[in-house]
């Protein structure tokens, strides 16, 4: 009987430490199941297929003398909404009726344009915060582009806090001409974050697209969007690996266009901290470049710039291509295109009416244009 009585308790803590055990072990499981594979934050791969697309009616294509490429971050179909991540506003997230007015909006400057070819930044694929429209299929089908590859950068089923639960964003390419041999190169990740912030914060990339075009030499198109608040030495590491991927395939004798929103003032530039239009000073705060101010001078003195540089620092005013607030003015440029061939005179950045139509109205990026001549490398 005694043993009985000493036997019982044991029996007891060694089925509630079984139990203890077996929910650690769960535990353990579950967070190596959403760490390391696809059910909640995609996990990219260092260099994979990205997405490819088409318009619903696939218009006829020139063979042309001359490419007319655009460049323009569209801050995810938001338009001037003044969203969280400015510190002007609180908004998260916007109704179908909004986006569809700023695609409309966007649309309808791509076709004054009339690119040839169109990088895009912070382009939204079902998304909670733009009304789960597909941006970029949308944009296909309201634009004279007939095809598009994309590749995401924020790819997480459920965003927690701020009510932005589902984000897929990205680059994209569109194209008048079938695109091909589309590759999504990985960036590394910011350094200096928590693990838990680091899990679900945007994995940005190089869009690396051929695009084929009768009776022309191999042209590749790259699109990247660089972090715009590290300071830990990520973005400079980032800026690196982009500046390779152009080198490899200028090195192949192919004409390369390389742009996006880098991020980075152009060297020399007279204004590199404190801006007027900067409200965040927490983890948004992107206000101080001065310890990146030589950083774009590699890829300006090897390739052709849309905008030279003597043409920008002659009228920077006249070059700016983003704010954070929408009534204020363009107040610093972070977009570029850059390309191994000449560019047919100097680009454009659209910054109002003078250019066909009001652009501060659209996106916190001004878009940017070239004409690119086909035919004789620069360098």
């Amino acid at each position: 009987m005694e043993q009985l009585v000493h036997r019982a308790p044991r029996t007891r803590l060694t089925r509630i430490l079984g139990v203890l055990t077996g929910l650690i072990l769960l535990l353990v499981i579950l967070i190596v199941i959403v760490r390391y594979s696809d059910i909640w934050v995609h996990q990219f791969g260092e260099r994979e297929p990205a997405q490819l697309l088409q318009g619903a009616t696939v218009w006829p294509a020139p063979v042309p003398e001359t490419l007319t490429v655009m460049n323009w971050n569209i801050k995810f179909g938001g338009g001037r909404i003044d969203f969280f991540f400015d510190c002007f506003g609180d908004r998260a997230v916007m109704t179908e009726a909004e986006v569809l007015r700023h695609l409309q909006g966007l649309a309808d400057k791509i076709n004054q344009v009339d690119p040839d070819i169109l990088l895009l930044q912070e382009a939204d694929m079902d998304s909670t915060r733009s009304a789960y429209l597909n941006q970029v299929q949308w944009l296909l089908d309201h634009t004279h582009l007939n095809y598009a590859a994309f590749a995401s950068d924020w790819q997480v089923r459920w965003v927690p806090g701020n009510d932005l639960g589902r984000v897929n964003s990205g680059n994209a390419v569109l194209s008048r001409w079938p695109l091909n041999e589309a590759q999504r190169i990985a960036l590394p990740l910011l350094e200096k974050q928590s693990s838990l912030r680091r899990f679900f914060f945007l994995r940005r990339n190089v869009l690396a697209v051929r695009v084929d075009i009768p009776r022309s030499r191999p042209v590749y198109v790259l699109n990247t969007h660089l972090e715009p608040y590290g300071q830990d030495g990520t973005k400079k590491e980032q800026l690196n690996i982009f500046h390779r991927a152009v080198d490899r395939l200028a090195d192949t004798g192919a004409l390369v266009i390389a742009g996006g929103d880098l991020n980075a003032l152009p060297p020399g530039a007279r204004h590199v901290k404190g801006f007027d239009d900067s409200a965040c000073r927490d983890e948004y705060l992107a206000d101080d470049y001065s310890a990146e101010t030589t950083w774009l001078r590699p890829l300006f003195e090897k390739y052709a710039s849309a905008i030279p540089l003597a043409t920008y620092l002659a009228d920077e005013k006249a070059h700016f291509s983003h704010t954070v607030k929408g009534s204020g003015w363009w107040n610093r440029t972070v977009d570029y295109l850059f390309s191994n061939s000449a560019w047919a005179g100097t680009g454009v950045v659209h910054q109002d009416e003078q250019t066909g139509m009001a652009t501060m109205p659209l996106s916190d990026h001004a878009p940017l244009t070239g004409r690119l001549r086909l035919k004789q490398p620069t360098h």
